[in-house]
């Protein structure tokens, strides 16, 4: 029999939020796999927690993963912790979870705290539906492609950013998503816990003046769809009804499927666009 992969969450601040139920596990386990060791001994040594360590990190993952799998398949526990927060959520944990997946060893995770759903409950902005995009690609094309996709999303957005990238951030979001409502919430968890509630003009002007100090979580509110609609018919407006018509056959509609998209691309009844085609 496999052993277990446990995905421990580990405060990302307040070291009052680690769980009973990690602390045991972390104890129990055979192997502890940490993102920076140094860092983590810290945590481990307040908490008495004596298991021995390795380190797992973006720049072994593939190797160390195999290793890793290798001890689980021998019947070993390993608990995966990560800096702060939840293993696995922008970070190399997900490989380590596909590839025991791919070798049928179970992974469970405990629950603790995690920096996106944090900032997100506190931000006054909608929670029901949103987007979280870590932080934005350091390649300059790939970081446009993404801008360009959330331009049209309509669920909140959430986004993570070191102080000292913060205000080039902001004014890359307002110059491609325009002002929008936003939260930039620092030091989560920890005494210094500050929500900026503004707007994306309004943040660039504050962080101008007040150098901004602690890790960041962006909340961003999405597009509405009434936007979204109002510039979509904007865009349809150029065309004639004839091209717009010609758009849709060409996709493969039969003419009666294409009215009916015309139609509602312009906000109109099918009976207009069947009387301009006459």
């Amino acid at each position: 029999m496999s052993g277990t992969l446990y995905l421990c969450a580990t405060p990302i601040g307040n070291l009052e939020d680690m769980t009973f139920r990690c602390i045991r596990v972390l104890k129990e386990a055979d192997l502890i796999a940490a993102e920076d060791t140094r860092n983590s001994i810290k945590l481990l040594n307040h908490f008495e927690i004596r298991t021995p360590m390795t380190s797992y990190h973006e720049y072994n993952k593939i190797e160390k993963g195999r290793k890793l799998v290798e001890r689980l398949l021998t019947g070993e526990n390993v608990a995966l912790i990560t800096d702060a927060g939840t293993p696995g959520i922008s970070d190399p944990g997900e490989e380590l979870v596909r590839m025991c997946h791919e070798e049928g060893i179970a992974v469970t995770a405990l629950p603790g705290a995690a920096a996106c759903i944090t900032a997100l409950t506190i931000s006054g902005l909608p929670t029901r539906r949103f987007a979280f995009e870590a932080f934005l690609p350091a390649d300059k094309k790939e970081r446009q492609e993404v801008l360009k996709e959330m331009e049209k999303e309509t669920r909140t957005i959430v986004l993570y950013e070191a102080p000292h990238r913060l205000l080039r951030t902001l004014n890359t979001l307002r110059e491609v998503l325009g002002n929008r409502r936003i939260s930039i919430c620092r030091e989560l968890t920890k005494k210094h816990e500050t929500v900026f509630s503004s707007t994306i003009d309004e943040a660039v002007r504050h962080y101008e003046a007040q150098e901004p100090r602690g890790e960041c979580v962006i909340v961003m509110e999405g597009k509405s769809r009434e936007e979204l609609r109002a510039k979509e018919r904007a865009g349809w407006q150029e065309m004639s009804i004839g091209e717009h018509m010609d758009f849709y056959l060409s996709e493969g509609m039969d003419k009666k499927e294409a009215m009916k998209k015309v139609a509602k691309d312009r906000g109109v009844s099918k009976r207009e666009i069947y009387q301009a085609l006459l």
